[in-house]
């Protein structure tokens, strides 16, 4: 599937969002010496109408999966149940046993949990299904998104300023494919540094665990980069504040919509954790990074 395709599919079944404002007020001071600012996509750069990877609902789902189901010609319209508890046991059979291997934030790979799901439910050849189409087409339907409002231009201002930029994110094959479909550029034409670029599908574990943090981390190192020098940004307190703070990171929490803004206020990781910043806005960041 060539990448104008990916877009044409993306834009077909993603409109237009608007952020639902929340009663937080920003907290915004200047934050001296930070040399690198590393995000999360799914509620902070890009509006989720479901407000996170992975959290749609069931009715949502069987809709989803019964239409590309049709898209491809597959007979499983009277059996998208199944289908979908099929896919849903197969990433919760890989979680236990990433989790039996000792991994505490498992993540799968979505194309290869379709592989297996999908044949066991429909008579067919696979040889040369289309599986990336097939798990993008699904995604978009569950879980449609839309940038964040002054998405480009912010990133357009921290890299002009010659900061380091990154992504650390949960996310699937297709998470960077949306990019180039709303902005017509890729990550590493909106400036983001493509070795600190740490999506979970690549890894196999997710946030909030440490481990993509930690890599992100150690790159940063190599650059001469300390990790007080560094902001993250993302919208959950657990998955991004807490998590990013344990690596040493300084935190912005973006809580500029309802959809995707977590507390987690009874998590005992969250405890006693505070955000550096809390930005309702993202060029918002720019009063919050000391450009030299």
């Amino acid at each position: 599937m060539t990448a104008l395709l990916y877009a044409e599919t993306i834009l077909d079944n993603c409109q237009p969002l608007a952020p639902l404002a929340t009663e937080v007020e920003p907290k915004l001071e200047k934050l001296e010496g930070i040399r690198a600012v590393l995000f999360d996509i799914y509620g902070t750069l890009l509006i989720s109408a479901s407000g996170d990877i992975g959290s749609h609902t069931g009715d949502h789902r069987l809709v989803a999966v019964r239409e590309t189901c049709q898209l491809f010609q597959l007979e499983l319209s009277d059996a998208a149940e199944v289908a979908v508890k099929s896919f849903e046991s197969k990433i919760s059979r890989a979680h236990l046993a990433a989790k039996e291997q000792g991994v505490e934030y498992p993540e799968v790979d979505i194309v290869e949990i379709w592989q297996a799901a999908l044949p066991d439910l429909v008579e067919g050849s696979w040889d040369d299904f289309d599986w990336q189409r097939f798990a993008l087409e699904y995604e978009v339907r569950v879980n449609p998104v839309w940038p964040m409002p002054n998405v480009e231009s912010t990133l357009s201002r921290l890299a002009a300023s010659e900061l380091v930029m990154g992504i650390v994110s949960n996310a699937q094959f297709f998470t960077p494919l949306l990019f180039p479909a709303f902005f017509g550029k890729t990550i590493e034409q909106l400036g983001f540094a493509p070795e600190l670029a740490y999506f979970s599908y690549e890894h196999r574990q997710a946030k909030p665990g440490g481990y993509l943090y930690s890599l992100a981390q150690q790159q940063l190192a190599l650059q001469g980069i300390e990790p007080v020098e560094v902001l993250y940004v993302g919208n959950d307190m657990l998955n991004d504040v807490a998590a990013a703070a344990s690596v040493g990171f300084r935190t912005a929490l973006f809580a500029g919509d309802q959809r995707s803004l977590r507390w987690r206020a009874d998590e005992e990781k969250v405890e006693g954790v505070v955000a550096d910043v809390i930005i309702t806005e993202l060029p918002q960041l720019i009063e919050c990074v000391a450009f030299e």
